[in-house]
């Protein structure tokens, strides 16, 4: 019977279809029932997200791939290369995010770029990676169209996976000879920051040629005449006047530089329901227009949920996670700049990404497993931390030769908090590409050809999703409490209660080839059935132990149907 349970649930393009033990109170007595996957709640905290660079993961139309005369010749990986939001939603329909346990997908923005390139000494570089803005009330026609956009997320949901959009807040395109400066009261040019003080963080230039705009203004400024220009050539001007109109005077907020932006972003959620906001460089700008932006994408979700109450997923409230570079998780609740200490979680951000994992992961299992539950249930309880080793624009990423990814699946899907898994870490997608300059090397395009023809490959893909599946299915691995069972073998218990949802399960590393013993004692009684999702295969506790006979080093315990 489970053997038939799992074949289903691996056909499935929905949540696994697994059963799971829940627990409700009876008589006085607690007893358990049997619950579908469906009925298994979702939780940010324990989330496992996908994050991709749009332009390099999936090519799905390639007639959209040169746009606004983008032809010259760039440095290498650093112009467009065709992927786009058709190619993500062509694998979120062929089951990719499933089958790899993904519940929430995050992808580089898709805002309109600038349509020149730059050239700092790395090559001629157009703005492929989603973070030079030109307009941001377009979809680039390189990622794709405002339609794509509204069926990505329709289908990403369909499927149980909610979506994050990458946003930017702080600074425009460069200035090229297609794309001119914003006005002065628009944006700064100088200096460029220094990261030693808040000042110098915050009201300055991430690097030179990148304008930054006014976010701690109150003052109220006109729209720049070329955007203007823009808007009225493309027929919408009346359209984009009339709506700015409407809410400002709905929110009685200044026509300042931030807001403007802030209406601008929040439309994507107002329109198409997206699930939440990863923010770019969070430390760079005044706290104050964090909390702004969620406000603002917490009405326009709440106003999509009650538009469209056949499509809301569930009653989770609109989830923003910040990028402030090099927060670590022992850090807490506090960004240190120097001089002046800030929380941002009080200023709309759930989660922050944690720049500590990729260091950590060369601790062992239980030092690091241990270090992250004290920390999420005490300085940062109710809060969370989304994990990674690899990203797009860490140059000191873990394990940057890919000789550990089966141990990189491990220590990032097992340890307590969410997990960022980027694109081509479960295919050991090269981090180092000969000629490359800079972030370019971590930003090669999907290596789909080597999954499909390569063993080795293929071995390591499926124990990301054997992970991957395990984790989405129980939100007790990364939301729940973690206790270690058995030093050796290494054995830990995971258990997350919520309300009537009682979710345990049991992990086992570093174990030996043959037959191997696994302590449970304290956690499932004797006679309790358990499920091992790895080798799947049942196992009875006898005596506090579960004995298993494979040739694995890992097992995924669950309780049996």
């Amino acid at each position: 019977m489970k053997k038939l349970l799992f074949v289903m649930c691996a056909l499935s393009l929905l949540f696994s279809c697994k059963e799971e033990k829940k627990t409700e109170q009876k008589d006085n007595k607690v007893v358990e029932k049997t619950t579908t996957e469906n009925e298994i709640p979702f939780v940010w905290e324990g989330a496992n997200i996908y994050f991709l660079l749009t332009d390099r993961f999936n090519n799905g139309n390639p007639e959209n791939d040169v746009n606004f005369d983008r032809t010259e010749e760039t440095g290498p990986l650093r112009g467009f290369e065709g992927g786009d939001i058709q190619g993500i939603i062509q694998k979120i329909e062929e089951g990719y995010f499933t089958d790899l346990g993904i519940n929430a997908i995050w992808f580089t923005p898709v805002v309109e770029q600038i349509h020149g390139y730059t050239d700092e000494g790395t090559g001629k570089t157009y703005g492929y990676h989603g973070y030079w803005t030109k307009d941001w009330t377009a979809i680039d026609p390189n990622f794709g169209t405002r339609k794509d956009l509204e069926k990505l997320v329709k289908t990403a949901h369909s499927n149980g996976i909610r979506i994050l959009l990458d946003v930017v807040l702080n600074h425009t395109g460069p200035v090229t000879d297609k794309d001119p400066v914003w006005p002065d009261e628009w944006v700064r040019t100088g200096p460029t920051c220094e990261f030693s003080t808040y000042e110098n963080t915050t009201a300055c230039t991430l690097v030179k040629n990148l304008p930054d705009i006014l976010t701690e203004s109150n003052e109220a400024v006109e729209l720049p005449d070329a955007l203007l220009a823009k808007w009225k050539e493309e027929g919408r001007l009346s359209q984009e006047l009339d709506e700015l109109q409407l809410f400002f005077e709905r929110t009685g907020y200044p026509r300042a530089p931030r807001y403007y932006i802030i209406k601008w972003l929040t439309d994507y959620v107002n329109d198409f329901g997206i699930d939440g906001f990863r923010v770019d460089t969070v430390k760079h700008v005044n706290e104050n227009a964090w909390s702004d932006l969620y406000k603002e994408a917490t009405y326009a979700f709440e106003t999509w949920k009650k538009k469209h109450p056949d499509h809301v997923l569930d009653e989770n409230p609109f989830y923003m996670v910040g990028e402030v570079y090099n927060y670590g998780i022992s850090s807490g609740r506090q960004f240190d700049f120097g001089d002046k200490k800030v929380d941002f979680f009080n200023h709309g951000f759930k989660g922050l990404i944690n720049f500590e994992l990729k260091n950590d992961a060369n601790s062992d299992y239980e030092t690091v497993f241990k270090k992250y539950n004290n920390l999420l249930s005490t300085k940062l309880n109710g809060k969370s931390v989304l994990n990674y080793l690899t990203s797009h624009d860490d140059g000191n990423p873990f394990d940057r030769e890919r000789k550990q990814s089966k141990y990189a699946a491990n220590i990032l899907l097992l340890t307590p908090g969410a997990s960022q898994v980027y694109y081509g870490d479960e295919t050991a997608r090269s981090l180092v590409i000969e000629g490359t300059e800079g972030d370019a090397t971590l930003r090669s395009f999907m290596n789909w050809k080597d999954l499909d023809s390569l063993p080795q490959i293929q071995e390591i893909h499926k124990h990301w999703q054997k992970l991957g599946q395990f984790r989405r299915n129980h939100p007790a691995i990364g939301a729940g409490k973690h206790k270690r069972l058995a030093k050796k073998p290494y054995v830990f218990s995971r258990m997350y209660v919520d309300g009537d949802f009682k979710d345990k399960i049991v992990v086992g590393l570093n174990l030996p080839k043959g037959k191997k013993s696994l302590w449970v004692k304290g956690f499932f009684g004797d006679g309790t059935k358990l499920y091992d999702t790895y080798s799947e295969t049942e196992a009875t506790v006898t005596n506090g132990k579960v004995i298993l006979e494979n040739d694995f080093d890992i097992a995924l315990l669950e309780l049996a149907e």
